[in-house]
């Protein structure tokens, strides 16, 4: 049997990513009490399997060994925070910045600065207790529906000869997409004022 690309570090994988949902599940009640909204809409969290590590290391030319995998790589633990709004993607980029035993290595705000094909996401490598790395992408419940279109229409099908229109109607939707964010957002403020409880 194949020794584990993780080494010994796979219950300290594990904790990591309890610690850090339990830290978003803090600030989802502290977000609740204090604004009686809930930031996020869901979340979803993994670590991610031998095979898909083993083939990330050899696709980036990698050893295929534990310091590939959780010194070089950092995704190991990857946290995905879909938010209901643009304001409370960096609420929770926030929150999570000042948690306890968690420190950014990294951020790429590809909400402000897309990507070129229209990907928007907020990216974080955090390293948790001095120790184990974790991805965490924040993005609003539209980023998140068309990255996954995008994924799987881009990399599930057979494309054809329509490559470069594809990808411009993709652009153009990721546009249309982020023009309704902030509509939202606007909305959404719109409201909290006349209540008197803006953020």
């Amino acid at each position: 049997m194949q020794e584990s690309i993780y080494g010994e570090y796979l219950p300290q994988l594990k904790a990591a990513l309890d610690y850090i949902l339990d830290g978003i599940n803090d600030i989802r009640k502290k977000i609740k009490e204090e604004k009686t909204t809930d930031p996020i809409e869901h979340c979803l969290a993994r670590i991610k399997s031998e095979d898909s590590m083993r083939e990330k290391c050899r696709r980036k030319g990698l050893p295929e060994d534990t310091h590939s995998a959780l010194e070089v790589i950092r995704d190991a633990v990857g946290v995905r925070v879909v938010c209901t709004f643009i304001s409370d993607v960096y609420t929770i980029r926030d929150y999570l910045s000042a948690m306890p035993d968690c420190e950014i290595i990294q951020e790429k705000d590809y909400i402000r600065h897309a990507k070129p094909n229209g990907y928007r996401s907020y990216h974080l490598i955090l390293r948790v207790k001095k120790k184990i790395y974790a991805e965490i992408q924040l993005r609003t419940i539209s980023m998140d529906t068309w990255a996954a279109l995008e994924h799987q229409l881009k990399y599930k099908q057979s494309i054809g000869g329509n490559t470069k229109l594809i990808e411009e109607e993709l652009k153009r939707c990721a546009d249309e997409l982020a023009s309704t964010d902030i509509s939202m957002q606007t909305i959404r403020d719109m409201i909290f004022e006349n209540r008197g409880d803006a953020n």
